[in-house]
């Protein structure tokens, strides 16, 4: 399943610190510059700096002045080589908070706390969570709008049968290929769209796909589609994602560093990836999920939002597993943003329990099995947790 792939096509060099040199990176480039087929020395450099690489364009995302605190807890006895884990992820953070404390907090390949990591897919699930905030703000009147309420351009299309819950559950019926290793599938072809004055160029693209199922009946990934949600919410608030990001999370809630979004050929953030942030304002990312959508005392998301964001929405055909509104979700009550190259946020709130890691797999996805070792991992530390839990 490529459920890990977000689209970005980034059409230029590497360049800042790392384990290569910004020179030799930008020399060994290979002729294509899709980040698929970088070398992962050249990830290992870019992922950290992708807001310095030649061509690309981000916009900030403001922190504010107070600081969501993240105390040293007990070490958790996770009862495995953490090390030799992060290593074999090829990690480049891993942080623990379990019930507000730092439980684990381990650094590699020349990164550090006071760096950002790119998170590919893992935007989504920041993208899908600021249309709760637009909802509860009265911007968004119900999830079963049609999408072309609030993007025009979309009418006369497949999408006109589309609600924006459809969207946010990826069951919007319109046929989409997100298969990477074919260079004339939707996710390979739709950024490299010819942009038309006025409109997003994921607008532009999108009008033109065919339904190929009901709306609402069929469940396929698309990364095309969260591109037209961060277009939805911009167009409903007024705002760029970044802006909205900062002013509904990022500040009120106490994020430490500024973070920065990539934004595609018409100027509109990318917003099924490419959000760069630190480790740690992950990790508070997950507490602000875990704390009910709550930052500087005021809710931010409706009520009820949470509840449905985060548990299964749609079948993906996996045991135990689904997709909610942009989230991973497992019926133990879990659930996961994810990112290739192993990004991740994963929520426990049973145990009140947030895992975020940063990383550069040797592959985007899984062929070598390292996402089902990390499923593992994940399981691991719930048992550990488990095991501190007084007896009944």
């Amino acid at each position: 399943m490529r459920r890990y792939f977000a689209a970005a096509l980034l059409c230029a060099a590497a360049a800042g610190h790392g384990t290569l040199a910004a020179a030799q990176v930008t020399d060994s480039l290979p002729e294509d510059l899709n980040v698929l087929f970088w070398s992962q020395d050249q990830r290992d450099v870019a992922f950290r700096t992708m807001e310095t690489v030649p061509k690309v364009a981000v916009h900030p995302v403001k922190a504010g002045g107070t600081v969501y605190p993240l105390p040293v807890g007990a070490p958790l006895a996770i009862g495995a080589d953490v090390e030799a884990y992060m290593a074999k992820q090829r990690h480049a953070g891993l942080i623990i908070v379990q019930d507000g404390k730092v439980r684990l907090e381990k650094y590699a390949l020349g990164y550090g706390s006071d760096g950002r990591w790119t998170s590919f897919s893992v935007a989504k699930s920041f993208t899908s969570t600021l249309v709760g905030a637009a909802v509860k703000d009265g911007h968004i009147k119900s999830l079963d709008d049609k999408v072309t309420a609030y993007i025009p351009g979309l009418k006369g299309s497949a999408y006109d049968d589309v609600s924006v819950r459809q969207l946010l559950t990826m069951t919007s019926g319109v046929r989409w290929n997100e298969d990477y290793t074919d260079p004339k599938s939707d996710v390979a072809q739709f950024n490299l769209q010819k942009p038309v004055a006025g409109e997003d160029v994921t607008v532009s693209y999108m009008k033109t796909l065919p339904r190929e199922a009901p709306a609402g009946s069929k469940w396929v990934y698309k990364t095309g589609e969260t591109n037209l949600i961060g277009v939805l919410v911009s167009s409903a608030t007024g705002k760029t994602l970044s802006d909205y990001l900062s002013e509904k999370i990022w500040k009120p809630f106490g994020m430490e560093q500024d973070a920065v979004w990539m934004l595609g050929p018409t100027g509109h953030e990318i917003s099924g990836c490419c959000l760069s942030a630190s480790l740690r304002d992950y990790a508070r990312f997950g507490q602000f999920i875990l704390g009910g959508g709550v930052a500087d005392g005021e809710k931010v998301l409706p009520d009820d939002w949470l509840a449905a964001a985060t548990t299964k929405q749609a079948d993906i055909d996996v045991p135990g597993r689904g997709y909610g509104y942009q989230w991973w979700t497992n019926d133990d009550g879990s659930f996961a943003a994810q990112g290739i190259f192993g990004q991740g946020i994963f929520v426990d709130p049973k145990r009140k329990l947030v895992i975020a890691s940063n990383g550069n797999w040797p592959t985007a996805t899984d062929p070598e099995g390292v996402g089902a070792e990390r499923e593992a991992f994940y399981k691991l530390v719930q048992a550990a947790v488990d095991r501190e839990a007084p007896s009944s």
